[in-house]
């Protein structure tokens, strides 16, 4: 805070050996003024002389302020002192430098979801909190790998992932804040970190996206293990390097165990998938009949269907006979241990977990929220009625075993 006092001295030359014939008689006259104001910045130092023949006032303020984050209220005094005639009045206005307690600065979001998803409600939440947010945009795996290479020196945050395997690299490396229960207790035990590392912001379900003009619900397996027979060579895509989808590996590998996965991956790979960098262009192949099935989360769909309507020719499959391919993966976040705003840390998190981003993610980008009390997209089968495996995502933690697992398979590079 900057506080400004401008005082105002005078310097008086006598007019002569004797005094003036007339002298008025000293007049103080005190008036206090409340006003309502910001904190100062910087003030002037000035001197300016100035040749006067007649009565001058000369008028003192005192301003003082205490250091606050919002407007105070500053008492003003001013004193009015009537002198006798002089030669010149000196005014000083003096500069009074204060340093002021560092700006918490711009909160630094590392983000593995994609900016035309979460950039609106992050928008939001500068809006309401007036808190700036710096975000730097990635996959989820570059982006962990991006914190672990930093370190301790990480400007990050919070980083707010895709998936719980990217999460798990963080925390397993000691780098994430332990959150307060009032933030992790707002979402379900499955939903979290068990440590408090990480909480859940919203839900994704895995599903088989399908070209229905190929094919109808009651043609698609009940199994993703049926995907393997050689029926599907050629109809098949998938997106290798996509977070998701190695959330669903991971989740294979918990369900199945390492030998049935590698087995399954196997199968894909024979059948010689179409390879594509991520979900959206995965679910536009199907809908424009490129492929007949792609393995996707829920949600592109109806992103599709918003912006193209229901002659989009690709629909949503939810694998009826359970397993990890009907995983419902979260997305989600944690704040960095060496964080330098770690308050504002807190509230982003708090906001994302209110009814208002929470309603958010039901209705604008059509996930599952994970906060009780806020409805579920009318679009979207319940959570509850969808026949996914009972997996906690903190089991989903080993992202790098499986990417390991792909690299040997050569799937990825």
């Amino acid at each position: 805070m900057v506080v400004a006092l401008a005082v105002a001295a005078l310097a008086l030359a006598a007019c002569g050996s004797t005094p003036a014939a007339s002298v008025a008689p000293q007049v103080i006259e005190v008036e206090r003024i409340v006003e309502k104001t910001v904190p100062v910045e910087t003030v002037r130092e000035v001197v300016k002389e100035v040749p006067v023949e007649k009565q001058v006032i000369v008028e003192k303020e005192v301003v003082r302020e205490v250091p606050v984050e919002r407007i105070v209220e500053v008492e003003k005094e001013v004193v009015r002192v009537q002198e006798v005639p002089v030669e010149k009045v000196v005014e000083v206005e003096r500069v009074v430098e204060v340093v002021r307690d560092r700006d918490p600065g711009t909160l630094v979001v590392y983000s593995g979801r994609s900016e035309s998803l979460v950039s609106p409600i992050i928008a939001q939440f500068e809006e309401v909190t007036g808190i700036n947010v710096a975000v730097k945009y990635g996959s989820t795996g570059d982006i962990a790998a991006t914190i672990l290479e930093e370190g301790e020196n990480s400007p990050a945050d919070v980083f707010f992932a895709q998936d719980p395997g990217g999460l798990g690299e963080v925390a397993n490396a000691g780098l994430f804040e332990t959150l307060p229960t009032s933030i992790t207790e707002k979402v379900p035990t499955w939903a979290r970190s068990p440590e408090s590392q990480w909480v859940g912001i919203s839900g994704r379900a895995r599903v088989v996206v399908y070209n229905a003009e190929n094919l109808t619900a009651d043609q698609l397996p009940t199994r993703m293990e049926d995907f393997t027979k050689p029926e599907w060579k050629g109809r098949i895509g998938w997106a290798p390097t996509n977070g998701s989808f190695q959330a669903m590996v991971t989740a294979m590998r918990v369900v199945w165990g390492e030998d049935k996965t590698r087995e399954w991956l196997l199968g894909i790979q024979a059948n010689e998938p179409n390879v594509y960098p991520k979900n959206t262009p995965t679910v536009a192949a199907a809908g424009a009949g490129e492929i007949d099935v792609g393995f996707v989360n829920h949600y592109y769909l109806h992103r599709f269907l918003a912006e193209e309507g229901e002659d989009f020719g690709a629909r949503n499959y939810h694998i009826t006979g359970g397993g990890p391919g009907g995983v419902i993966l979260v997305a989600g976040g944690g704040i960095l241990k060496n964080a330098e705003n770690k308050d504002n840390a807190e509230r982003f998190f708090n906001f994302m977990l209110s009814q208002v981003a929470q309603q958010y993610f039901a209705g604008q980008t059509y996930e599952y929220p994970l906060v009780e009390g806020v409805k579920t997209n009318r679009l979207l089968i319940p959570l509850d009625e969808i026949n996914n495996p009972d997996v906690d995502m903190a089991s989903l933690e080993d992202l790098a075993g499986t990417q390991m697992l792909l690299r040997d398979l050569g799937i990825l590079n």
